[in-house]
């Protein structure tokens, strides 16, 4: 079999009667029927074909292919944001009465579905604050209808056991299992072999890997993603095929850029952890990571996020980032430009202070998503507003 490169830049769409090289985009919101016969056979699925691009199209179909391609997965969906291909993981399937799973360490609005919006929908849910599987299996009810996690987590970069997790899925059907696989992204890490029945990625980040376009998509089995189906075509969170050809593209140089990302990662997190002016630095792949041989086993590196706290708190935080020469502060990550993010007033602001000292989100904390600029130029602009702040 053909490894990950290979596999993802050779999955492409048929070639149209133009003989094509590169797949054109198919900016079209609907598709002809050849006959009012073709026509019936398709709604009635006797016959496969395009129908709507709020259903499908030659864009999101190649899209969807080619992570499924990298997942390994039987299936997947495309949608028009992070966030709602999450939503849409545990809508297609919870009502009300049903009871959700959830490691504690998860993104902001996430925590919002579950906290604010999810409730009111008559679905309970507990928080799992640890890695250790008996745990998980005592959170789990009769009536516990998903099972969900980050690894690693943002933006603590808490990794759970995906291993120990999928024997748990084992003896427990009827759960869906299910994973925010977007920090790891396929390439790094693969939950479907482990058992888990759907992965998640927000596409807007490492996929796309630019900051261009907005983008999710959720792979796994085929059972599964014929129920969220029905869900998305009667609810509409479709991926544009503009965008779905943007992220398409991005992903013949996923590896290629995941690689780069996770040097200059390492490189920058070994550099700070002894660094005088810095209170604490998490980086799955650094040896002093609590979980770094858990790391190095289910992860093919350690991603592109460093995570540390400067001292001084909130206040040395934001002058620190406002002293960053050449990196750029916002809240996106997975871009090729170095970003910096205060995590504690902005993507976890809602949060109130005990539940992100929980999560180990303190008034110091930064996010670094580390990008493919040279390494020397990322350390140094780091350590040249360290220095100016001290």
């Amino acid at each position: 079999m053909k490894k990950d490169q290979s596999r993802i830049i050779r999955e492409q769409a048929p070639r149209s009667a133009t003989r094509e090289h590169s797949v054109p985009l198919y900016l079209t919101s609907s598709f002809i029927f050849e006959s009012a016969e073709q026509g019936r056979a398709i709604f009635a699925e006797e016959e496969e074909g395009m129908v709507y691009s709020r259903y499908a199209n030659p864009n999101t179909t190649e899209f969807i292919n080619r992570v499924c391609t990298l997942e390994n997965a039987e299936a997947g969906l495309a949608f028009s944001s992070g966030m709602a291909a999450v939503f849409a993981s545990f809508a297609a399937f919870i009502e009300s009465g049903d009871h959700i799973v959830s490691s504690r360490a998860i993104f902001g609005s996430t925590h919002q579905l579950l906290t604010q919006q999810f409730p009111k929908w008559g679905v309970s849910f507990t928080y799992v604050n640890s890695a250790n599987i008996e745990e998980w299996e005592q959170a789990i009810q009769p009536n516990t209808k998903i099972v969900f996690l980050e690894s690693p987590s943002n933006p603590g970069l808490e990794l759970y056991d995906l291993e120990k997790l999928g024997a748990l899925k084992q003896k427990y059907p009827n759960v869906i299992f299910s994973i925010d696989n977007c920090f790891a992204t396929p390439y790094l890490q693969k939950p479907l072999q482990y058992g888990f029945d759907l992965s998640i990625h927000s596409a807007t980040k490492y996929m796309d890997g630019q900051g261009r376009v907005l983008g999710g998509i959720i792979v796994g089995s085929q059972e599964l993603i014929n129920k969220l189906m029905f869900f998305i075509r009667h609810t509409g969170p479709s991926m544009s095929p503009f965008n779905a050809w943007i992220l398409s593209k991005s992903l013949e140089t996923l590896g290629l850029r995941m690689d780069r990302h996770c040097s200059n990662a390492l490189a920058l997190a070994q550099t700070l952890e002894h660094h005088d002016e810095i209170a604490d630095v998490k980086y799955p792949f650094l040896a002093s990571h609590p979980q770094y041989e858990l790391a190095k086993k289910q992860m093919k590196a350690g991603g592109g996020i460093v995570t540390f706290e400067v001292k001084g708190g909130k206040d040395r935080a934001f002058r620190f980032i406002d002293e960053l020469e050449m990196i750029r502060y916002t809240s996106n990550l997975g871009d090729s430009r170095t970003i910096a993010t205060h995590p504690a007033t902005t993507t976890h602001a809602k949060l109130t202070e005990d539940e992100r000292n929980s999560l180990g989100i303190k008034p110091g904390t930064i996010r670094l998503s580390v990008g493919l600029e040279d390494q020397e130029d990322i350390i140094n602009d780091i350590l040249q507003a360290l220095k100016k702040t001290k």
